[in-house]
């Protein structure tokens, strides 16, 4: 399963995107504020709604898609009195938010939901039988793996500030190995993340450790933040959870990672597209935009096919968007216009020296 395209209404700081979306890698970025970590919060929180309606035991309702839909916004975005109508665009004029979702077997997710709305949203079109199942997986920004072992209980019987994204994510970790041998793919992709992490992952009573060449097992709370997020990723797809029909969302992978590190992830991530997972990831980070973008102009895989795109916000506030298949087609970048302009900082106080 794949997501096609988005189209926004009045949603948060959206009055109105239409984004067409590449099946393998696609990589947002933009100033803070131009709504990059709200674009796929939404996805994600539509698919993983609707994707624990799939999944209920018996005959799932249309009642049941809305109330999963609805637990998942409020979880994710977490308005005040989990109010479903305050992520409706505060605009004066603006009264209505819509959230439609293309998938690539034709059918859709269509979301709509008025200012006044508290815990109700309408589903216009939502077919369980069409769509199929969907295995969405949101890695955010500070790792969770650490705190597996207690993280997950304490969510369910506490009111914590955490978002649901952790929560879900935990709720992955927890599932044990498969039995059986890795897939091809698995092995392959796997490969490439213990390069990286010079070791394996393991799991003992939902607790991680990084097992290093040469060097013994280490408690996952010893070893660096970077090291952390990529052991997340190799235990999801040990376990299965991060498969070929798998969408990831990985909100900023930079955040307290090594730039050593930068070219080994986006080339993990890489290997995870021609697996067939489809990869979504924001940044605020040079290198990671430049990393992804010389594989492709000159990667091998002719076939990989790249979304760039930048949010921006014009005069008047609005956000605005572009697309691009590689860095040059993209006129508003923000991270390439920072870095000229350091630069140039730099030429000046040369000059002046």
């Amino acid at each position: 399963m794949k997501i096609k395209s988005l189209q926004l209404n009045n949603f948060m700081i959206f009055n109105k995107l239409q984004l067409d979306f590449s099946p393998n890698i696609n990589v947002i970025c933009g100033e803070n504020s131009t709504g990059k970590t709200a674009l796929i919060k939404v996805l994600y929180s539509s698919l993983k709604g609707y994707d624990e309606a799939y999944n209920l035991k018996g005959v799932t309702t249309r009642e049941d898609i809305e109330r999963l839909i609805v637990s998942k916004y409020q979880g994710v975005f977490r308005p005040d009195n989990e109010s479903i109508g305050r992520l409706v665009n505060r605009a004066q004029e603006n009264n209505r938010a819509d959230v439609l979702i293309k998938l690539n077997n034709n059918s859709d997710i269509n979301v709509g939901f008025s200012r006044k709305s508290t815990k109700h949203v309408d589903i216009l079109d939502c077919n369980l039988n069409n769509i199929g199942s969907v295995s969405p997986v949101y890695i955010p920004p500070k790792e969770i793996i650490s705190a597996t072992e207690n993280f997950g209980s304490l969510y369910s019987d506490y009111h914590i500030a955490f978002e649901e994204i952790y929560y879900d994510l935990v709720r992955l970790l927890e599932k044990p190995l498969r039995k059986g041998p890795n897939t091809n793919e698995q092995n392959e992709v796997m490969s490439s993340f213990e390069k990286i992490v010079n070791g394996k992952i393991v799991q003992r009573d939902k607790k991680f450790y990084l097992k290093m060449k040469g060097a013994g097992e280490f408690e996952m709370g010893l070893v660096s933040e970077g090291y952390k997020k990529l052991a997340t990723i190799m235990y999801l797809i040990l376990s299965g959870s991060l498969t070929k029909d798998s969408i990831l969302f990985w909100d900023e992978p930079e955040t307290n990672m090594n730039p050593k590190m930068i070219k080994p992830m986006t080339d993990a991530l890489i290997t995870l597209a021609n697996m067939g997972v489809q990869i979504f990831v924001t940044t605020h980070d040079y290198f990671v935009l430049q990393s992804f973008n010389m594989d492709s102009v000159y990667g091998k895989n002719k076939k990989m096919k790249y979304n760039f795109i930048s949010l921006y916000n014009q005069e008047n506030g609005e956000v605005r968007l572009e697309v691009a298949e590689n860095l040059d087609g993209l006129e508003h970048n923000s991270i390439m216009k920072e870095f000229d302009e350091l630069y140039n900082r730099e030429q000046r106080m040369i000059d002046e020296y």
